[in-house]
């Protein structure tokens, strides 16, 4: 009979796709607006390219594939991007359940996104999720480092008080899961969709879902 998990130090969420379900509204307007710009993708194209990047990596990668990126474009591409997301998202299904009982065992916790804070703000706080991280709520662009850099983890970690090889990430996207490897940390790949094979080529042990994601955490 298998050991039972050690409860973790602290756990690191990653924001979109892992506390609030914006990636399919975020994708919907960001591929439209490359579109308009010279390069139509499909889901799968513009998932392999922008995935868990920050959008000044978008469109530097846009403009690689030969779209007319003009200046200020990450400023006029966030702004349609928070105009969406304010019009609703929900929370990731469970995730409420996993802060629960994360709080009850004592289990301290961060979110550590490559997003803006005003994003998170936006989406953490019509799911009511905001309060729960206050004071720990780590963006890229405050903190000055982004994934797959481990920076932006070292830094939660730091905030939190713990050891990094004590903390363990929740992540969806290949860049994050570098990110928590090249940190130390043991990392979750959150693929409810079937998907994980490139989370887990990294490192990640796929979780399905927020109870399954629970179950490894030893709550």
């Amino acid at each position: 009979m298998a050991e039972p998990r050690r409860l973790p130090g602290a756990v690191i969420f990653d924001c979109d796709g892992v506390l609030v379900d914006s990636e399919p509204a975020t994708e919907e307007v960001i591929m439209a607006n490359l579109a308009r710009h010279g390069l139509p993708l499909d889901r799968a194209a513009y998932r392999a390219m922008a995935l868990g990047g920050t959008m000044r990596m978008v469109g530097e990668a846009a403009a690689a594939r030969g779209a007319s990126i003009p200046e200020g474009w990450v400023e006029a591409a966030y702004r349609e991007m928070f105009a969406r997301l304010s019009e609703g998202v929900a929370p990731i299904p469970g995730v409420v359940a996993l802060l629960d009982a994360l709080d009850a065992a004592g289990v301290p916790y961060a979110v550590a996104s490559n997003g803006p804070r005003e994003k998170m703000a936006i989406t953490l706080g019509q799911t009511g999720l905001w309060p729960r991280f206050e004071g720990r709520i780590l963006s890229a662009h405050e903190e000055g480092v982004a994934k797959p850099d481990p920076g932006l983890f070292l830094n939660a970690a730091a905030r939190l008080g713990r050891a990094p090889q004590d903390c363990v990430v929740i992540e969806d996207s290949p860049a994050g899961a570098a990110a928590a490897r090249a940190a130390g940390m043991r990392c979750l790949g959150f693929a409810p969709e079937g998907e994980g094979a490139a989370l887990a080529a990294l490192g990640a042990t796929v979780v399905r879902s927020m109870a399954e994601a629970a179950r490894e955490l030893g709550l």
